[in-house]
């Protein structure tokens, strides 16, 4: 028999166990093993029902997606589900942890299913740019009907166990997997309950296939946030198959379906971001088997927008946090903020109604930074100037006690200089939260030249905990996200002065899928920022400056590069902003021309690319797909791209390097030149991946 899965026998039910840690993932010998053990259980008289369940932490989690892309093994998941459904003896799956993509496939293909209480059962396909390709968009509707599997398929989020009882795709709710699901098959022979093949069951189906609006209202409310995506609309046409067609040419067209997802780019590209998002949390250099130190309280210093969507972030994860501030009024109005934004979720229904006072009650709002003594992680979320940072942790050094991780919530300053003002720099790091800081799911954390391993992983670890994405980067002028987007920064404005306007740049870069253009993101964060900056340093740049003397502001003063009207956020193209370009150049002797897409797009993003390249050479980055995990979760880089490296291999570095040195010289600016390292990989004809594979080689 199969050594992942075995075979026992209670009387006159035959229980089937999955063991194949950790997950229990569908490989090929975990499939194999099914279909021998389900049909050894047919086989046997003595045996009258079946429990499939598995053993460790989960049910079967899901596909094993590294056999994605690869010749595919035998069996077929479809030919172990049709032995299932086809079992002349019932079949139930015992469910716990999660039934997740293949694994409530598998369990749909069963004649009942219970779960213990705190299971999860979803199809996540759609968030690797996929749908179900096993039978999951046909069985589901016909289990809780079309609206839920909808919800479920094309949105992608899993459901609990009494969502699932509630709606039919559960029986019933047991104590324990193996022993609730043998007491269940006991009832279902006593009963002589008939077998439900959810392939012949269309009665949840009847609504919709009356009122084919019950169905699109559902897609459309789904389909809503997908601009680009390819998987949720091709995930939403197979959920209609199951209304329109019978199951078996259903089950055809979702094989055709999942097939030509499977090999597009898209799909390609999300994969790689699951991945290179687990990889992310694995810290290059640092020696096997170093421990986290233990975190159970955090304090936070300053309760302005940072401070507190970072406190937020803490407590929704139920980690106690001290917030600090300097005066009651600041500490009054931060704490007001928090509370006002979770009673907001709470009346859309995003979190419980207990949840807002159960997450206030974890966070303790004082004054004064000596009552930082009892935190194992100090986070410092002050004014960003290195004078102000220096001098608070100047004066940390006196209260923290003795291997407190300190932290600082820079987004630019150097690291090794702040943590020079105190008597511990093996404690001190950079945790990087992108704002808002309880939405945004990316934390850079910043290894400081004297940063401890140990350190290191405790910030790696807690990140995790608040449900962030960390990537672990290197001291140097804006990490690794502010860095590269400096460059496309330079781009957008020196474009302005050839000829293109704000809109074109910015139509161009949200059509490639970004959430925003610089220009409208320069309005969101308000242009008097750049515009003092630059004063300190002695810089001028015209046309930033023309606007910012206008008293253009941005959002915040209903103009900037755009207009808005009272009370909105959309930008409106401003004919006075063109005016003023245009009088500037003219001012300037500049001379306009017209710059065409194609030329906005490459010098948006061949310079961030190349910036890329310098970040891998100076190893402020260990992993291209470092650099990409920092764009997908910090800065709204379109998933089905795969990250600006990603992306660069699939353009090619060849292409790439040659439009960089065209455009070094046409717009004399040799900042453009390639990168040594871009340089080297373009002539090799390799990848930025192929830098991956030989480091993971070495």
């Amino acid at each position: 028999m199969s050594e992942v899965v075995k075979l026992e026998r209670h009387d006159e039910v035959g229980i089937v166990t999955v063991d194949s840690p950790p997950v229990n993932a569908l490989s090929a010998a975990v499939r194999g093993g099914i279909l021998e053990c389900i049909k050894a259980a047919i086989a046997d008289p003595a045996i009258k029902g079946i429990v499939l369940t598995c053993a460790g932490r989960t049910f079967i989690a899901g596909a094993d997606i590294t056999e994605f892309g690869k010749p595919p093994k035998p069996p077929a998941l479809n030919d172990v589900l049709a032995e299932i459904e086809n079992s002349p003896k019932p079949v139930v799956a015992a469910i716990h942890g999660t039934a997740l993509g293949g694994g409530l496939e598998v369990a749909l293909a069963c004649h009942f299913r219970v779960a213990v209480n705190e299971a999860k059962l979803g199809l996540p396909e759609v968030k690797l740019g996929l749908l179900p390709g096993a039978g999951g968009t046909q069985r589901l509707p016909r289990a809780v009907g079309p609206e839920l599997a909808v919800k479920m398929i094309v949105g992608g989020d899993p459901i609990g166990a009494a969502e699932a009882l509630k709606n039919g795709l559960i029986e019933e709710i047991v104590e324990g997997p193996a022993s609730g699901g043998e007491a269940f098959v006991r009832k279902l022979l006593a009963e002589k309950r008939p077998l439900r093949r959810l392939r012949d069951d269309d009665s949840k189906l009847a609504a919709a296939k009356a009122d084919r609006s019950i169905f699109t209202n559902a897609v459309a409310a789904m389909t809503k946030k997908a601009r680009g995506l390819e998987a949720p609309f091709a995930a939403a046409d197979a959920v209609g198959y199951a209304i329109d067609l019978p199951f078996d040419e259903g089950l055809k067209k979702e094989r055709e379906g999942f097939l030509k997802l499977v090999s597009s780019d898209q799909s390609k590209a999300q994969r790689y971001a699951f991945f290179a998002e687990r990889e992310a949390s694995k810290i290059a250099g640092v020696p096997e088997g170093t421990k986290s130190r233990p975190v159970n309280r955090v304090a936070i210093l300053g309760a302005g927008t940072m401070g507190g969507g970072i406190a937020m972030s803490f407590a929704n994860a139920g980690v106690p946090v001290t917030l600090i501030e300097t005066g009651e009024e600041q500490l009054k109005r931060g704490m007001g903020i928090m509370q006002k934004n979770w009673e907001a979720t709470a009346a859309r229904g995003g979190i419980p109604a207990d949840a807002p006072a159960k997450r206030m009650a974890l966070i303790n709002g004082v004054v004064g930074i000596e009552n930082v003594g009892d935190a194992d992680l100090v986070i410092e979320a002050v004014f960003e100037t290195m004078a102000v940072k220096k001098e608070v942790f100047g004066k940390l050094d006196q209260y923290v006690k003795p291997g407190a991780v300190l932290a600082s919530n820079t987004s630019y300053l150097n690291i090794d200089e702040i943590a020079k003002s105190t008597k511990r720099p093996q404690d001190v790091l950079g945790m990087h939260f992108f704002s808002p800081a309880n939405v945004m799911k990316l934390c850079e954390i910043v290894r400081a030249d004297k940063t401890a391993p140990d350190a290191l992983v405790t910030a790696v670890t807690i990140a995790r905990k608040i449900a962030k994405v960390p990537a672990v980067v290197g001291v140097c002028d804006g990490f690794v996200g502010n860095r590269m987007l400096a460059q496309r920064g330079k781009q957008s404005e020196k474009l302005l002065f050839e000829g293109a306007l704000p809109q074109q740049v910015d139509a161009v870069v949200t059509k490639f899928g970004m959430p925003m253009g610089p220009f409208a993101m320069g309005d969101l964060a308000g242009l008097d920022i750049g515009w003092r900056s630059r004063k300190d340093r002695g810089i001028k740049s015209e046309i930033a400056d023309a606007l910012c003397e206008a008293g253009r502001f941005g959002q915040k003063t209903g103009k900037g590069y755009y207009k808005y009207e009272a009370g909105s956020r959309s930008a409106l193209p401003d004919p006075e902003v063109e005016k003023l370009i245009d009088e500037t150049l003219l001012r300037l002797g500049r001379k306009k021309r017209v710059v065409s897409d194609e030329e906005i797009l490459e010098r948006m993003m061949y310079p961030m690319i190349n910036e890329g390249a310098k970040i891998l050479e100076e190893g402020i980055a260990a992993r291209p797909s470092d650099i990409d995990v920092v764009w997908l979760y910090g800065y709204g880089w379109p998933i089905y791209r795969g990250g600006p490296m990603f992306w660069a291999d699939t353009v090619g570095l060849k292409h790439i390097a040659d439009r960089l040195s065209f455009y070094a010289k046409e717009t004399n600016d040799p900042s453009l030149e390639p990168a040594p390292l871009l340089k080297k990989l373009a002539a090799e004809g390799k990848t930025f991946a192929s830098l991956a594979a030989a480091s993971k080689a070495a």
